[in-house]
This record gives structure tokens, C-alpha cells and sequence, in this order.
């Protein structure tokens, strides 16, 4: 079993460095093009089970790519920003000088976007393994790079944390699998 993880291609925020959590965003031309580009890695396989985030950017992602029937999974949703949504870690490091969000968090943000610690992530990350490994097949996940990086960290059976030694940058591909039955990152932030 392997599990194909794409990251949605380029938004203007993601393109800005923009903290980009449940703003549902449009892809950019580039980021269209970068979808196109992930066709390649999904052509003509089945799998036993597609996952996608409920943002735009990954469902335009998954049809440019190709992909075929796909389930929309709100486990998918990138992390919760809360009251950075929208800022650059420079714009926050003005008034929180060193801030890292996978150390320090976020900020509470409003009723509808309440800020999540990685703790939350994880939760969320741990649902969607459970429907990956009882899937019986390859699984094709399309989503967004922290809620990736969890979700490859919890695969490893690491802390939710431990996603922020995990880059992953837009239209980028990476594949989760097995070695001598134990769970291994086969390939990470790959080109198409």
C-alpha cells in the first residue's frame, strides 16, 4: 500500500507566503499549471481511495491532475490559523519577535476561524489515517502543506510537531509507504 500526497498547486497567498488556512482561495495560472503537471503521477492507476480537502484549491488541484472519483474530507482542511490567517511570518514576527508557528501557535482568531494548536492537526491527521489504513488499497490524498506534514509525521508515529522538519512546497507530490512493515516516507516534496 502507498499513499500519494499532493499538495495543491500555487494561490496568491501561498505565492505571498500568506499563512492560508480556511481562506478558500482560487489557483493562480502557475498553480493551474503545476496541477496539470500532477497528472502524470495518477494517470491511469486506480486507487482504493481518494481523499480531498473541501478548499477549492485542492478540488480545482484534483481535477486538473486528473483524478478520477474523490471523496471530500473536511479532516483535510489546512490548519486553522486563527487570527494570523492572512500574515507572513515576517508581519508576525513584528509584534511576536522569533514566532514560529510549529513552537508558538496562533492566535484565537473569530467564531468562524477559532485558531487550532498541532495538537488539533493531529486529531484531525489520525482520523484520516484511520480511513487510509483500512482502505485495502493505494490511496491518493490531495490537501495542504502543514495538514500534510502532520499527517506524514503521524504515519511515522511521531508528534504532530515533528511535520515542521517536513518542507513541502505547492504542486509537489510525496509518497508515504512501507518498508519491511514498518511505515517509511518513500518520497517527499517531489516535482511532478
Amino acid at each position: 500500500m502507498n499513499v500519494i500526497l499532493l499538495r495543491h498547486g500555487e494561490t496568491e497567498w501561498s505565492r505571498a507566503r500568506r499563512h492560508t488556512g480556511r481562506t478558500d482561495l482560487p489557483l493562480t495560472p502557475h498553480g493551474e499549471e503545476q496541477a496539470r503537471a500532477l497528472s502524470r503521477l495518477v494517470a491511469g492507476r486506480s486507487f482504493a481511495l481518494v481523499l480531498v480537502s473541501p478548499a477549492q484549491r485542492a478540488r480545482r488541484t484534483a481535477e486538473l491532475a486528473g483524478v478520477g472519483p474523490y471523496e471530500v474530507d473536511p479532516n483535510l482542511w489546512e490548519w486553522d490559523y486563527g487570527g494570523y490567517e492572512g500574515l507572513t511570518t515576517a508581519e508576525i514576527r513584528k509584534s511576536r519577535p522569533g514566532w514560529y508557528v510549529w513552537r508558538d501557535g496562533v492566535v484565537p482568531g473569530d467564531e468562524a476561524h477559532p485558531g487550532e494548536t498541532v495538537g488539533h492537526v493531529g486529531e484531525r491527521a489520525d482520523k484520516v489515517l484511520a480511513r487510509i489504513r483500512s482502505a485495502g488499497g493505494d490511496v491518493l490524498v490531495v490537501a495542504h502543506a502543514h495538514v500534510l506534514r502532520v499527517l506524514a509525521a503521524r504515519w511515522l508515529s511521531l508528534p504532530a510537531g515533528h511535520g515542521r522538519y517536513l518542507r513541502l512546497d505547492t504542486g509537489m507530490y510525496s509518497v508515504l509507504g512501507y518498508e519491511h512493515d514498518e511505515p517509511v516516507l518513500l518520497r517527499w516534496n517531489a516535482p511532478a
